[in-house]
């Protein structure tokens, strides 16, 4: 079946109640407002029982065979859920996940909950049996540019908005923090009555509880956002993040880009060079761009001085890593 945005989920609890639900991703968050609505609507459908398996190490699969066939002790229906951290089941439990998938239990709604997994595992025989007979849904990030409009449909349930600048300001202070997000959105029903929150009123109660981190980073200098830049590296040297991871992020992009551009001089495209550049996700597509901004000696010289941070970070050189990494941050993004 085709994946439920964690938005479109409520409509189709609204609907009809399938057998097997399936939810896996890597946002915390959304992945627990989905398993949630999804526990309230089996409660509000009559599914009195509930009984959870959690899939650690030395797991005993017999007890999903057991649970499948066992009838409920004390109601006619129940929910049955799984929970894999480790996001492996094993030989033994990819065997019982494909046979949950082919003959769901009777009277039973079934929850299987997995973190972020990798491509090999969502190519897996289980996964996708369990993916074609479930109905999925996928815990994705809410990325920066996604994020006004998510804190948005929020304040808009509690009767609540905020302006367009207002929203900006909001997401600038909650990015990479979605749980403290939903915080805060919490926060402001208790706060203010329902309506447009004035601009000053927003600034005054909003914590900055942003986090961020150097993938974070990368895609907004490779995206020329140099205020978005700077406010993430404050946020990096406060939160007591180590230069050096900064320092990597920053010298892999430069010599991505170096790299680039003698491919892309040689006839070959992004597409081809983005598996050997580990170019993934955004940063494939903000690569090309970034290297028609920042050009071949600016980004011969942003090596020398990444070296410079290295030096200085390892104490073979005075000088503040952190400064020093600013300015090669602040030529990434601006193209000086």
């Amino acid at each position: 079946m085709p994946s439920l945005s964690a938005e479109s989920l409520p409509g189709q609890l609204g609907r009809s109640l399938a057998p097997l639900y399936l939810i896996h991703g890597e946002e915390a968050l959304i992945a627990l407002e989905a398993a949630d609505a999804i526990r309230a609507a089996a409660r509000a459908a009559g599914y009195a029982e509930r009984e959870v398996l959690t899939v650690e190490g030395g797991f005993d699969w017999s007890r999903l065979n057991e649970a499948s066939q066992s009838l409920s002790l004390f109601a006619s229906l129940r929910l049955l859920e799984i929970r894999i951290p480790s996001g492996k089941p094993g030989t033994e439990g990819a065997t019982a996940l494909q046979d949950l998938a082919g003959a769901p239990p009777a009277d039973t709604l079934t929850l299987v909950i997995l973190p972020k997994l990798e491509k090999a595992q969502l190519s897996s025989k289980w996964f996708t049996a369990l993916a074609a007979a479930a109905q999925v849904v996928e815990a994705k990030p809410v990325g920066r540019a996604e994020l006004p409009g998510w804190i948005a449909r929020r304040l808009k349930r509690q009767g609540q908005s905020l302006s367009a600048e207002a929203l900006a300001f909001f997401a600038d202070r909650v990015e990479g923090n979605l749980l403290a997000a939903r915080q805060e959105v919490d926060k402001l029903a208790l706060l203010f009555p329902a309506g447009e929150i004035a601009f000053d009123d927003l600034r005054a109660s909003v914590a900055n509880v942003a986090r961020f981190d150097v993938f974070q980073l990368s895609e907004a200098w490779l995206s020329g956002d140099s205020a978005r830049v700077a406010r993430m590296l404050d946020g990096l040297e406060a939160e007591g993040e180590a230069p050096v991871l900064v320092l990597w992020a920053a010298s892999e992009d430069v010599r991505a880009l170096l790299r680039l551009r003698q491919g892309l001089k040689d006839g070959r495209t992004v597409r081809d060079l983005a598996r050997e550049l580990r170019l993934w996700g955004e940063r494939q597509r903000l690569a090309e761009p970034a290297l028609r901004r920042v050009g071949p000696r600016t980004l011969m010289t942003l090596l020398a001085e990444c070296a410079r941070a290295d030096r200085q970070i390892k104490g073979a050189e005075p000088g503040d890593a952190w400064l020093t990494l600013r300015r090669v941050a602040a030529s990434l993004s601006a193209g000086r």
